[in-house]
């Protein structure tokens, strides 16, 4: 019970603290974005099955594997809104993770 309050709490709620701590003059936009990051969950569609409550999605998921990870890393380094979305799928990452170390 208590991983999963952490879990969603770090997806949904940490994440508009980030936006308005670091992006104070846009941060419904970069929550907005943050949220829009929740997509990359799409990916477990692929797994069979599709929820398994003790499966740890990092290096497991086809956009939760650390090539992905690298790809975010570089998402830091262009324009604005496409930087909120590296830090949000990089927070996305960093929150499953968390439930792996849980299990």
């Amino acid at each position: 019970m208590m991983q999963t309050l952490l879990h969603y709490f770090l997806h949904f709620i940490a994440p508009l603290g980030l936006a308005f701590v670091f992006f104070r003059k846009d941060w419904k936009t970069a929550y907005i974005l943050f949220l829009l990051t929740m997509l990359v969950d799409l990916d477990h569609l692929l797994a069979s099955p599709i929820f398994q409550a003790n499966r740890c999605s990092i290096n497991y998921h086809p956009l939760h594997t650390y090539y992905a990870m690298i790809v975010y890393v570089v998402m830091l380094f262009f324009k604005k809104s496409i930087r909120i979305l590296g830090i949000g799928l990089l927070f996305h990452m960093l929150t499953d993770y968390v439930d792996c170390l849980m299990m």
